[in-house]
């Protein structure tokens, strides 16, 4: 049986100290309590980016222009239920102020204590591209 494929767009926001924004999932959803890049799922005639800016929007009130999504990896990852094809992005300058919208924990952290924050299996990999280009 072939696992379903999930596309799901993630931006590492990098604030102005080198920072990075990491979201906790919320209760009640799968991974709950582990720490994830902000983004979520590409729906049907969207594009990644389209993706992020709504997300965004809609996660932690800011907006993001697309010329400031600037892709770095992606991760491909195969969970129990799917397949998770991850295309991450990286974003320095968006308008507004982050505001966890949906009740989530958020926390601004350097990239090489990125480790220290229990993330989702797919997750893992990219920290390594993110610490190379902070």
């Amino acid at each position: 049986m072939t696992a379903k494929l999930l596309l799901v767009a993630a931006c590492a926001l990098v604030d102005a100290d080198g920072r990075v924004l990491l979201a906790q999932r919320p209760p009640g959803k799968p991974m709950a309590g582990l720490w994830e890049f902000p983004g979520g799922k590409v729906e049907d005639g969207e594009r990644p980016e389209q993706t992020l800016i709504r997300e965004l929007k809609e996660e932690l009130d800011i907006s993001v222009s697309e010329p400031c999504l600037a892709p770095l990896t992606f991760a491909s990852h195969a969970y129990p239920d799917f397949h998770l094809l991850m295309p991450l992005y990286v974003c320095r300058r968006w308008e507004g102020t982050v505001t966890a919208m949906e009740g989530q924990q958020l926390t601004w952290v350097r990239p090489n204590r990125l480790r220290d924050y229990e993330m989702p299996p797919a997750d893992v990999p990219l920290i390594a591209h993110l610490m190379a280009l902070l």
